[in-house]
Parts: C-alpha cells; sequence; structure tokens
C-alpha cells in the first residue's frame, strides 16, 4: 500500500464514521436533477505527504496525471484564465461564450505586482526567492482575492501555496477552502506534487514533504457508496516519478517532461455524479 492509498483511506472512512451531515441544511450545490446535494464533511483535515520517499498517486483507482499536470501548467504556467488553452474540458461550465472563467486562478498568479526587485507576477516571485532567498518565511501565493471575487465564474477553492526550504528540501502548505473528496482529493494532490517537483528542480533543491490543509472535507451524499467500495480495494506500490532532468526553466516544462512507472491501479470508477 501506498502512503497516499492510507492517508486518502482513513480520511474516508473518518469522514463517513464520524463527519457532520449537512443534510436539511441551506446548501448552495445541486443535483443536475435540481435536488441538493448535501454531503458529510469534517473540517480542517490535514494530511502530509514526504514527497523524498514517494510520489502519492492513488493506486485504489488511476489518477490522470497528465489530465492533472495539464491543468496545473494551465494555471501555474501559462497563467491562463481562458478553457481554450486547456486540453480539457473540465472547466467548460464555468466558462462564457469567450472561454473565459473571470478573473480567476491563473489571471490572479500572473498580475504583476511592484517589488523592490521590479515588477513581478506571484510565480516569478516564488522562483526569483527560492533561488535568491530560500530561507525566507514569507514565500507564498494567493489567489483568493477580494476585490475579484465578483469577477470570478467559480471561488478558487485551492487558493494558497506557502513555500519552506528546511536543509534545502523544498516543503510546501497546500491550502484548500473546500474538496469534494471523491472527485478532487489525488487530482489536486498529484498536482501540487508535481508543482514542487518542477519548482525543487528549477531552483536546485530537493524535493520535501507536502502539507495540503482542506478547511470543508467532504463527500457527497450520492458519493458515499463509492467511496466505501473504493477504500475497500485492494492497494498496490507508489508509481515511480521522473521528471525530465534537462529542463531548468520553470516555464520551459511539457507535460511530456514528466513520466510514472510501474503505476498499477485499481479500476476505474465512471460516471461520478458532480454537484454544481
Amino acid at each position: 500500500m501506498s502512503a497516499a492509498d492510507d492517508l486518502f483511506i482513513k480520511m474516508c472512512r473518518n469522514i463517513i464514521d464520524h463527519g457532520y451531515s449537512t443534510e436539511g441544511e441551506k446548501v448552495r450545490p445541486k443535483w443536475e436533477d435540481g435536488t441538493y446535494a448535501y454531503t458529510i464533511k469534517q473540517f480542517g483535515v490535514v494530511n502530509r505527504y514526504d514527497l523524498s520517499k514517494e510520489f502519492p498517486a492513488l493506486t485504489l483507482r488511476k489518477t490522470y496525471v497528465k489530465s492533472a499536470v495539464d491543468e496545473m501548467l494551465w494555471i501555474w504556467q501559462k497563467k491562463s484564465n481562458n478553457v481554450h488553452d486547456l486540453n480539457s474540458h473540465i472547466w467548460d461550465e464555468w466558462a462564457d461564450e469567450d472561454g473565459s472563467i473571470g478573473k480567476a486562478y491563473g489571471y490572479q498568479l500572473g498580475v504583476k505586482h511592484q517589488y523592490k526587485e521590479g515588477k513581478m507576477d506571484q510565480v516569478d516571485r516564488v522562483i526569483y526567492d527560492l533561488k535568491h532567498n530560500p530561507y525566507s518565511r514569507r514565500i507564498m501565493t494567493n489567489i483568493y482575492v477580494h476585490q475579484d471575487l465578483h469577477e470570478m465564474n467559480l471561488y478558487p477553492c485551492a487558493y494558497s501555496m506557502t513555500f519552506n526550504v528546511t536543509d534545502g528540501r523544498l516543503n510546501a502548505i497546500l491550502n484548500q477552502r473546500s474538496q469534494d473528496i471523491l472527485a478532487a482529493n489525488n487530482w489536486n494532490v498529484v498536482q501540487y506534487a508535481v508543482l514542487m517537483h518542477m519548482l525543487a528542480q528549477v531552483c536546485d533543491l530537493k524535493v520535501g514533504e507536502l502539507v495540503h490543509v482542506i478547511a470543508d472535507a467532504h463527500i457527497y451524499d450520492r458519493h458515499i457508496e463509492i467511496v466505501k467500495e473504493l477504500i475497500s480495494r485492494p492497494t498496490y506500490p507508489a508509481p515511480i516519478f521522473t521528471l525530465n532532468p534537462d529542463i531548468h526553466d520553470f516555464y520551459e516544462f511539457t507535460v511530456d517532461d514528466f513520466t510514472l512507472e510501474n503505476y498499477q491501479a485499481g479500476p476505474q470508477i465512471k460516471n461520478i455524479p458532480i454537484a454544481v
């Protein structure tokens, strides 16, 4: 069993066995048939992944790493807010007729700010500090910008990263206000694990620990039985992650520079209902 599988199983069991049900409360999301989508949830879930030991892809079912990385590059490298720059359709329902999701996600990372070293956006500032001030305690990003929320088609879920270098290792905290555990948990974990590998390589650091903090970790009512089946499955050893060692510029990485070897996983779950 991989460490990621172990964390996921324990988290899901804890939410199901000890979580709080929102049934009957005033909630926003609805299912396609118009009924309210209730959840069972826990507040303040914290999972720690030691990326120096293994890559945290679930083996209970396969996570499509290439697609997850493509979305992460869309936000962090392209700094785009237009779905036409993305090689999947996962954001289509939040896009307008021109493909824009408003001043959200990549838009916020691409806004330039004035520093004493010059104008930089948030990503460039992180890279600059990791190279020049690696032991600073001020290396972070934030895309939950209140003055722009009214112009975002979706408020950011994973909204901030805090980076910390200890003994030459790059560690980070990913803060997330809300997460659909079945649909998105390992997707986000894989994305930010890859991001940390990228940043560590271009900043001449070793990769360390990813700490994932979820304020509202929830399983939707129509997902509970699916999750129960999922966490009862057999597990396999963690896959081996490799990154093209010849890339030393963050903006030169492509999805083809990442590979997973020996990724054995259980069958995929099809047609997961998604609440909107």
